[in-house]
């Protein structure tokens, strides 16, 4: 038998209340207490090997601060915590690009379909001189602080049938989340977008209502659509990116010596998060190739992709969004 990796955000195990979790709250012996939410389960990267080793990096540096962290949703799902954040009830989130998107439309840029080459490219423009200005902006409009991206894994095709160019996707019915750059995605790389809440999309691919999905690998796995699927096409169309965000209020409570070991300590956890996510992507594939679980298509025509998707949004974004997208090219 196979082991499956179970990253998938599950139900919230406790209803908490916001009152006392957020604002950097004191702790008993008189420091500061963050709080860090995510809508991932314990043994999702992001939260292993991510939020729970910047709760362990800043507890070591010994400067009166600590981080509580609050997985499973357990604060509120990720339409809910992002405006606590802003608000100050709570300190700290991780948040696609896509749902910060719905409130400073620009960042949403950063999931846009072959917006990045990989991971190496995201990390490039985001730690360049030409990222200051999206940041500082992203702060204006939303008084919350970005300190660094996480990736989250490219993500990928799977349907009933090989996807290896723009024209496979012809006639089929591919679920997209529904937000705004997801569904521009579609549209860029040439899907009939169906949008389907994410806990019902096993169901869509089993019963046909939807003819196939995107998502990264780990996701695929966990919630078992290689199942209703028998083929994965690697098109790499999106390299995932995770925002973490901290509440101004929050950010403006904290001594600058405290700033500091926040800072480092999520900048630091940056490069071991990702790894985490590579292995256990390498994992999954490993166990697909030994079991035959679903066919693997890795001779896509990932340039066609990439050149229909690039010309779509030159042609269809403007003002900052536009700029910003330009920008990413340029930092290669």
């Amino acid at each position: 038998m196979r082991t499956t990796l179970r990253w998938a955000a599950v139900v919230p195990v406790a209803a908490l209340t916001l009152a006392g979790c957020g604002g950097g709250g004191g702790s008993d012996d008189g420091g500061i207490t963050l709080s860090f939410s995510n809508s991932y389960g314990e043994d999702h990267p992001h939260t292993r090997c991510g939020i729970d080793v910047v709760a362990e990096k800043v507890d070591k540096a010994d400067a009166g601060m600590t981080v509580d962290t609050f997985p499973n949703s357990q604060l509120g799902d990720n339409t809910e915590t992002f405006s606590s954040v802003m608000s100050g009830d709570i300190d700290m989130d991780v948040q696609g690009s896509a749902a910060l998107g719905s409130t400073y439309e620009p960042i949403g840029v950063f999931d846009a379909a072959y917006a990045f080459d990989d991971a190496d490219h995201l990390f490039g423009f985001f730690d360049s001189d030409a990222s200051t200005t999206v940041k500082q902006d992203f702060e204006e409009a939303t008084d919350t602080k970005i300190l660094d991206v996480w990736y989250f894994g490219d993500r990928h095709f799977t349907a009933n049938q090989a996807i290896r160019k723009p024209a496979d996707l012809e006639g089929l019915r591919m679920r997209f989340p529904d937000s705004p750059i997801y569904l521009e995605n579609a549209e860029a790389l040439g899907a009939d977008a169906t949008t389907v809440a994410f806990e019902e999309v096993y169901l869509a691919l089993q019963q046909g209502t939807a003819d196939g999905q995107e998502n990264p690998i780990p996701t695929i796995s966990s919630d078992n659509f290689d199942e209703v699927q028998s083929h994965i096409s690697l098109t790499s169309h999106q390299i995932g990116s995770q925002m973490i965000v901290v509440s101004g209020q929050t950010w403006e409570r904290l001594s600058g010596e405290q700033q500091d070991v926040l800072q480092q300590a999520v900048s630091e956890t940056r490069a071991e998060n990702r790894k985490c996510i590579e292995e256990a992507e390498a994992e999954i594939l490993d166990e697909w190739k030994a079991d035959g679980t679903i066919e693997i298509v890795d001779d896509v025509n990932v340039e066609a992709f990439r050149g229909q998707a690039r010309e779509y949004f030159r042609d269809n974004l403007d003002g900052k969004s536009l700029e910003l997208y330009e920008a990413f090219q340029e930092a290669k």
